[in-house]
């Protein structure tokens, strides 16, 4: 099937390095994302659009616009119109144009984008009036009912809008009845339980959005996790399983949260690491 691939920026952020970056000390993540005054690094909040000959599909959605003022110099949310929907509608895009939404967890990053832009007179709606969304059951279970350490990256009023559309698909396995056979899903339960990482067919090969699991080109390294994480040893072993496969099936990966980078290939060293390299 003819398939094109669009990486699309949503809003971005500025986190805290540290947090980004888990145990790794700041001597050495530094040197792969300078830091501001405030200890934060650039990230990017990107979407994959994917354009089949009868559909459209929008692998993820950002942080969009939802938060209001405070929580939204917070988290360091950098714009306040809905950049997402702004870059789709220059691609001739818009949100009525998008047949499916895939949410690979619901943290307000990746999920937050699937809302309307904050008013202080209006509740938020969903942005994608036609769209049906495809989440992992583990994944929704989890923001249904949250730990306290994660509580706060989850938005209700989203859950509940979603629950109420009639457009919303709970995966239980590596495929979804709503994206059909072309499509499978890598499920990892390090960053958060139950996150699928969708695997695109290419002419070129594979190719993955790697989610939380690979944020970006600095933590394709094995041992680099996130402060987020919620396992991190685990977190680990699934991100060496998944680069060991795809460098032997030439598969590529989509980085969501690396400012730069939106694709990269992956190669192997002679002592056996996996490596990336831009596309």
């Amino acid at each position: 099937m003819q398939r094109e691939l669009i990486p699309v920026l949503g809003n971005s952020q500025k986190l805290d390095g540290g947090a980004m970056f888990g145990n790794a000390p700041r001597e050495m993540w530094a040197q792969w994302m300078p830091p501001d005054e405030l200890n934060r690094i650039d990230l990017a909040c990107r979407a994959m659009l994917i354009r089949e000959p009868d559909r459209t599909i929008l692998c993820e959605a950002g942080i969009g616009a939802f938060f209001e003022p405070k929580l939204r110099a917070r988290y360091g949310v950098q714009e306040t119109r809905h950049v997402l929907l702004d870059n789709l509608a220059a691609l001739g895009v818009q949100p009525d144009d998008v047949d499916v939404v895939v949410l690979s967890h619901l943290h307000f990053d990746h999920a937050g984008g699937v809302l309307t832009a904050w008013q202080p007179d209006r509740a938020p709606a969903l942005a994608f009036p036609r769209a049906r969304f495809v989440v992992g059951r583990a994944a929704w279970e989890r923001a249904r009912h949250p730990h306290a350490r994660d509580r706060a990256s989850f938005v209700p009023e989203l859950e509940e809008l979603l629950a109420t559309s009639g457009r919303l698909e709970l995966v239980d396995a590596d495929r979804s009845d709503t994206l059909g056979p072309d499509y499978r899903f890598h499920r990892s339960d390090g960053h958060t339980p139950g996150m699928l990482l969708l695997e695109v067919a290419t002419p070129e090969g594979p190719v993955v959005f790697a989610a939380d699991l690979i944020p970006g080109l600095p933590w394709v390294r094995r041992a680099i996790t996130m402060g987020y994480d919620r396992y991190p040893e685990l977190l680990i072993d699934e991100k060496t399983a998944l680069l060991d496969e795809l460098v032997d099936r030439h598969g590529r990966l989509f980085f969501t949260h690396d400012p730069s980078c939106a694709l990269a290939n992956l190669t192997r060293t002679p002592d056996g690491r996996v490596t990336s390299d831009p596309c």
